[in-house]
């Protein structure tokens, strides 16, 4: 089987290359077939609580319901994440990958937030709203030229945030000229699942069952308070209670009668009998873990390098998608409850154009470190690219600090 290198990027990277690279893995509970995994929760709209998001697809030749494990979103977000950890720890290859840093004074203490993992990348809010050597971000000839990069010419953002062009970014605050790249490397996973038919043979969309839950206090499954004592106990922790839920413990003490006594367990007193009133997991037959890169949507980006120097660029951006790609994938973590394993290698393959593919094999971290070392060398050499870590340094805005505010609700 053939290895991904230079060479191939390069290919892939020049007009009539190679439409996509796709890896494929198929994954099981780590506890084995018979142990059911917690799907990712999705808000509903009019609806309390989470739902899982089932989709009709296609396993082989058979229609299957099939539940999302981990979104598209949630996919990219730990592939920048590895990068952004990568870069934390002194990578010395990653850490010369431009990067924009905001920093933030809270309480005393010093906070980095980098375009690798902030919602909205190079054009976010946090961002736009700092300052650069005391001048407002947006005001600085270098965030224009960020701003004003285009398919026609993206060398400032390649410069300055070359995960905006790996993993997308919408300028969409902007007035006019706004910059909209889509993600060149999107990913999945998700799990088939068993589904009734009804009497004309149409799938029924699975119902979750529920599963029990419960909380034992030693002291006393049961822990009743007057109003003075619960009022002076929230009083006494306010500084760590959301506001959401120091108001509800206020309100519920303030309801207390002279004499009376209710029940603290809005304090994370007492215990909770077992009750069935939370999703239960899901028990999936198979489990695939799917990324695509796209090359076509790399080819659609010039640099300003010629025609050389342009497919030294995309292919520098496809090692970096892929060297992404290799950590996060190593790092099978989701949530509780959903600990899932490798059932067998990653099946890549290269689209050859015209229904060929081509069998590559998969890239490990040391492997894909090794593909970026040699793509940024080829860039440097050919297109005159020029990578040194930290690209933009921003002051955040303290407004926005102080008004943060960490609740567990959505007032």
């Amino acid at each position: 089987m053939r290895s991904l290198d230079l060479a191939t990027l390069l290919a892939a990277g020049s007009p009539g290359g190679s439409s996509c690279l796709t890896s494929a893995t198929t994954l099981e509970p780590a506890g084995g077939r018979h142990t059911s995994v917690a799907p990712a929760k999705f808000a509903e709209r009019g609806r309390k609580g989470g739902v899982y998001a089932y989709e009709q697809r296609y396993l082989g030749n058979e229609s299957r319901y099939a539940v999302v494990i981990d979104s598209k979103q949630s996919q990219l977000n730990r592939a920048e994440q590895a990068l952004a950890q990568a870069v934390e720890d002194g990578h010395p290859l990653l850490s010369r990958a431009p990067h924009v840093r905001v920093t933030y004074e809270r309480d005393g203490a010093v906070e980095h937030y980098y375009d690798l993992t902030l919602p909205h990348r190079v054009f976010d809010g946090h961002i736009r709203a700092g300052t650069i050597d005391g001048q407002p971000t947006t005001q600085t000839a270098a965030y224009r030229a960020v701003r004003d990069a285009s398919p026609a010419n993206a060398r400032a953002l390649l410069e300055t945030s070359p995960v905006t062009l790996v993993f997308g970014g919408w300028d969409s605050s902007r007035r006019s000229r706004q910059g909209r790249w889509r993600s060149a490397l999107v990913g999945e996973i998700v799990g088939f699942v068993s589904a009734s038919r009804d009497q004309t043979g149409v799938l029924r969309k699975p119902d979750p069952g529920l599963r029990g839950g419960a909380r034992v206090d030693p002291v006393g499954m049961q822990v009743n308070l007057g109003k003075k004592a619960m009022t002076e106990m929230a009083d006494r922790q306010q500084a760590e209670l959301s506001p959401a839920t120091y108001g509800e413990i206020v309100k519920a003490a303030s309801a207390i009668k002279p004499g009376d006594a209710k029940s603290a367990s809005a304090l994370g007193l007492g215990g909770i009998p077992p009750t069935l009133d939370q999703l239960a997991g899901v028990a999936c037959d198979t489990i695939i873990r799917t990324h695509v890169l796209s090359f076509a949507t790399l080819r659609q980006m010039r640099f300003g390098a010629g025609v050389e120097g342009d497919a030294a660029c995309r292919a520098l951006l496809a090692a970096l998608a892929l060297n992404a790609l290799a950590r996060s994938d190593a790092e099978l973590y989701l949530r509780a409850n959903c600990d899932l394993v490798e059932a067998e290698l990653p099946k890549v393959r290269l689209d050859q154009r015209g229904g060929a593919f081509l069998d590559v094999e998969p890239l490990s971290i040391d492997a894909a470190d090794l593909l970026l070392s040699e793509a940024l060398a080829h860039a440097e050499k050919v297109a005159d690219v020029a990578w040194s870590g930290l690209a933009m340094r921003v002051t955040g805005n303290p407004d926005i600090v102080s008004g943060a505010v960490e609740t567990d609700d959505n007032s």
